[in-house]
């Protein structure tokens, strides 16, 4: 397990770490000792240590500052937690939470289910032959809504990718500028087409292609790959940033191209 959640000591010197890093350089160790609920003297010895171990420095009379060796310790610390935290939930909660999959054929409460995704929607299919499984907890007809729980295995899901295609804003050109004939094409080849924009929703509809989200295109772009889609991000030049950060922020892959 973790250090800081296996041991209390670890646990209470990353706390005492994390407060000097959120006061310094001004640190009052009377009001650190009251937010982690040990003693002034309790904090004064941890410091001591702290400064001995090279993770804080001490500029003056309670001036104190984490050293960058005491900052790479907490974003390893903070790393190691949250991977638990995601353990906990992702593996360990998920397995006992439930979730709603369309079924694939008539299905019976109990029965075992193949769970995969399909045009980025969870499916689940009654057989337990599949890399994913889970139990049905509710009958279902084919095609519609199924209760899955007792998650087990991992689902077979290659990550999908996104194409941003640039469009000029319309001091330069806007839609009038866009070759409609290749941003149509890029669309038909992609299984979901979002748009930001009025240039870039304007260039969609006159390639024929409407967007199916004309807002929103970054968040809904990585959602979309991370589900295995394969997606077309239309951008006025001016939100071309913004849809790239978030795709940036989420590890998806993308390629900018002119529409």
């Amino acid at each position: 397990m973790v250090d800081v959640l296996d041991n209390k000591r670890a646990a209470t010197r990353f706390r005492i770490l994390v407060q000097i890093a959120e006061r310094q350089p001004a640190v009052s160790q009377g009001e650190i000792a009251e937010e982690v609920g040990v003693t002034s003297q309790a904090v004064s010895e941890y410091i001591r240590e702290l400064v001995d171990d090279g993770l804080v420095e001490k500029e003056g009379r309670s001036r104190y500052r984490v050293t960058p060796e005491g900052v790479d310790l907490l974003f390893r610390t903070a790393d190691d937690v949250r991977r638990f935290a995601d353990h906990v939930t992702g593996d360990v909660l998920g397995a006992m939470s439930e979730a709603a999959y369309i079924a694939t054929d008539d299905i019976a409460e109990g029965d075992t289910v193949t769970l995969s995704v399909r045009d980025g929607l969870l499916h689940a299919t009654p057989n337990s032959e599949g890399p994913a499984t889970g139990v049905a907890t509710t009958d279902a007809e084919a095609g519609t809504d199924v209760g899955v729980t007792s998650f087990e295995g991992v689902m077979e899901l290659e990550p999908g990718s996104v194409t941003v295609l640039q469009i000029p804003a319309v001091r330069t050109g806007g839609s009038r500028a866009v070759d409609s004939a290749t941003l149509s094409e890029h669309c038909a080849e992609s299984d979901l087409v979002v748009a930001a924009g009025v240039e870039a929703v304007v260039a969609c509809r006159q390639a024929g292609s409407d967007p199916t989200v004309p807002f929103a295109a970054g968040e809904v772009a990585a959602e979309g790959a991370e589900r295995g889609l394969e997606v077309a991000a239309v951008a006025t030049t001016n939100e071309v940033g913004r849809v790239t950060d978030t795709l940036r922020d989420a590890d998806v892959s993308y390629e900018v191209l002119e529409g």
